[in-house]
């Protein structure tokens, strides 16, 4: 379980990185103002920087759980949080709400993709190709 909690923080602390509602983030650090930050070398690297992130994350849980298994996680995740409406247990009055378990939501994605094969290890027994050591 900490191996999951850790994943799932680092994939939250990129995709918040990126953006959230607050003026913390990549998109409101190089736009400010609808003008680009005036540092443009610094923030092309910063931007190439999280994009290598993203691309280790999502190829990650592809390969992990694929396609289908980012769908149907998605789909869990959509539905707790509709259960979680439903029973007024939570409201989604503001974009910066919303905003904030869409991170989350997407933070989970990610988290569940990157400790599937973790998971299916202790569950079955069985390890990935990837998992044997030659």
């Amino acid at each position: 379980m900490n191996g999951f909690l850790t994943r799932w923080v680092l994939a939250f602390l990129l995709l918040t990185a990126t953006y959230n509602p607050t003026p913390w983030n990549y998109f409101s650090w190089t736009f400010r103002e609808g003008n680009l930050y005036s540092e443009t070398a610094i923030a092309v690297f910063v931007g190439l920087l999280l994009l290598a992130a993203y691309v280790i994350y999502i190829r990650a849980t592809l390969r992990s759980i694929g396609r289908i298994g980012m769908g149907l996680v998605t789909a869990i995740v959509a539905a707790l949080i509709w259960v979680m409406v439903d029973q007024q247990w939570l409201s989604l009055e503001t974009v910066a709400i919303k905003t904030w378990i869409a991170l989350i939501g997407l933070s989970f994605v990610l988290g569940i993709g990157l400790s599937w094969s973790h998971v299916r290890r202790v569950i079955s027994g069985q390890s990935d190709m990837d998992d044997v050591s030659e």
